[in-house]
């Protein structure tokens, strides 16, 4: 069919359980909008089964999934084989807009393929900062290899200006992790007693695994000293030094429950509104947790640079650091709500975005990039 007699095409290239889960709203408002046909594509960490393997999930959420695309080898190997396979799926899809959020490898392989291949790319999340292992560089790559930028605050807005993007590619649009968060907010999470447990969730902020398990290893212990003997750990991502991480959680003893390799998207929301606090090192904590009113404590450098409320603290890898931190916000069993404004402001993003890929002109002036200055 004729791209004039058909739906716009939008194919959505996931890698990760935390950026599908965030980006869930928008691809509810594609579906449902009248003039867009969402694809979508799974690759990365989702077809990874020490990670839970997360694309059934999708799949027993009733999610249609348009292809896979296999992620393996190392970093560098893994990205530039998947570039070559997402150009090759690409090909068969034919969408108009390939749509990538965030700031990892997956969302990169995906930028670059569908910049090379001609297609319009959209990316959800660009501007911010965020330390992390290569996020800060990867996030303003892939904003230079798009042609349409969501931004969810007005400095990350900024941002992409400074780099030399034209206004008319910048919507500023929130963050559409807080679009459907507010019905979780009180939420109860299975059997544990709410604010009375922390929800454990750290990720690799270095390649270095025997550095990575030294970190997990302080967590714990901390956590026991200062009276706090429930806690849910929840699997890190795939990042090179995750499995540093996880030999920690398999050595540790007594732990109140299994580690859980994977939390549904609404699971999880509802074990961070429960929590007393949420510790590691999660963007979860940077963007979601101050519209569940949960306290954060944000250790080390992986958030380094990313805007945050007010419900979150930042530590060292210290055990002094630590103790003193969860102290404050265990408070003895009795921790405080926060009740502050959530920087990433929130509602309605999905829709914002899906009514501005429905409708933006795709011409020449849209596809063929001059930066600004």
């Amino acid at each position: 069919m004729p791209r004039s007699n058909r739906r716009r095409r939008v194919a959505y290239v996931t890698g990760t359980r935390a950026e599908f889960g965030l980006m869930c709203s928008t691809l509810r408002a594609i579906q449902r909008h009248p003039k867009l046909e969402l694809q979508l594509v799974v690759t990365g960490m989702h077809l990874s089964r020490a990670h839970g393997r997360t694309v059934d999930g999708i799949r027993k959420a009733g999610w249609a999934i348009d292809a896979t695309v296999p992620w393996k080898g190392n970093v560098a190997e893994a990205t530039g084989a998947t570039t070559r396979d997402l150009s090759k799926a690409f090909a068969k899809l034919d969408p108009d807009i390939v749509l990538v959020c965030g700031d990892r490898v997956e969302p990169f392989a995906a930028a670059t393929a569908a910049h090379l291949d001609g297609l319009v790319v959209a990316h959800v999340h660009g501007g911010d900062r965020a330390q992390g292992q290569v996020d800060d560089t990867l996030r303003h790559v892939i904003t230079k290899l798009a042609h349409l930028h969501f931004p969810a605050t007005t400095a990350s807005a900024e941002r992409i200006f400074q780099l030399g993007e034209d206004r008319f590619r910048i919507h500023r649009v929130g963050t559409p992790g807080l679009d459907e968060i507010e019905q979780f907010r009180g939420s109860t999470f299975a059997d544990w007693p709410s604010r009375q447990f922390a929800l454990v969730l750290l990720h690799p902020d270095s390649a270095d695994e025997r550095q990575q398990r030294r970190q997990a290893e302080m967590v714990l212990p901390a956590l026991r000293a200062e009276g706090v003997e429930q806690f849910l750990i929840v699997a890190s991502n795939n990042d090179p030094g995750w499995r540093g991480i996880m030999a920690a959680w398999e050595s540790a003893k007594h732990l109140p429950a299994p580690v859980r390799k994977d939390l549904p998207r609404d699971d999880f929301l509802r074990a961070m509104a429960a929590a007393a606090f949420l510790i590691g090192n999660s963007s979860s904590g940077i963007i979601e947790a101050a519209s569940l009113r949960t306290p954060v404590i944000n250790v080390g450098d992986r958030q380094k640079g990313r805007e945050r409320s007010a419900n979150v603290v930042d530590v060292p890898w210290t055990t002094a650091a630590l103790r003193q931190a969860i102290r404050n916000a265990w408070n003895n069993g009795r921790p405080r709500i926060f009740t502050g404004r959530n920087v990433y402001g929130g509602g309605a993003a999905g829709e914002k975005i899906a009514a501005t890929l429905g409708k933006v002109p795709l011409n020449d002036r849209l596809r063929q990039k001059l930066i600004r200055y």
